[in-house]
């Protein structure tokens, strides 16, 4: 197996070091490396050329991560986009699995997890840390189905909203109800999406195709 990839970044040193990091690893290999999204686009057109996977930085000069995603999501759609930065805050998370990244990473991730994460999102076109465990292939499989069927308009108007880069506090003013009530919808989509925080609850709405983007 010969995975590609191209990484963008503007640290270069950071750069150069997950290149060698994932080059090190088995079944991957670097096929372009660039300092932001217009110098990754231009390589790309010039080497005629087509990674499996995208690691992306989320804040770049010239064009950054968002900007880079939303082209090439349209450009080269089979092409799987993965964000990648320090930060951690939902706004962000969502505006990148928005523009077309199918996973999201921390660059503070172990290699072993990018190993698994980068092997996980070639095969299946996704990786969901927070949704990570031994049962969870077999979940989806039986219960993905009926946990679409179970959610109320209620959970799937809170889920619609929490997809946004809008607050809880600002999700219940929306909703008319009480944050009490939003802590119970948001609960509740945890049990019912088997996640364990809003990013991971995000990413499985997008992905099961329950909210509208």
């Amino acid at each position: 197996m010969n995975i590609t990839l191209g990484i963008a970044d503007d640290h270069q040193l950071f750069l150069k070091s997950l290149s060698l990091l994932i080059s090190s690893l088995v079944d991957f290999t670097i096929v372009i490396e660039a300092m932001n999204g217009k110098d990754l686009i231009e390589k790309i057109n010039a080497k005629k050329i087509e990674p499996d996977i995208i690691l992306l930085d989320v804040n770049m000069p010239v064009m950054d991560g968002k900007q880079t995603a939303e082209v090439l999501s349209k450009t080269h759609p089979a092409v799987k986009l993965v964000a990648l930065s320090m930060k951690d805050d939902d706004a962000t998370i969502i505006s990148m699995i928005k523009a077309g990244c199918c996973s999201y990473l921390l660059k503070d991730i172990h290699p072993e997890e990018l190993n698994k994460a980068l092997h996980e999102i070639y095969k299946k076109g996704y990786y969901n840390s927070d949704a990570a465990n031994i049962n969870y292939r077999r979940l989806l499989q039986h219960q993905e189905k009926q946990n679409e069927m179970q959610l109320t308009e209620k959970e799937k108007h809170f889920l619609q909203l929490a997809c946004s880069d809008a607050t809880y506090k600002q999700i219940a003013s929306s909703m008319n109800v009480s944050e009490r009530t939003v802590d119970g919808y948001r609960e509740n989509l945890f049990k019912k999406l088997n996640v364990q925080s809003r990013t991971g609850m995000a990413l499985e709405a997008i992905r099961r195709n329950l909210v509208i983007l």
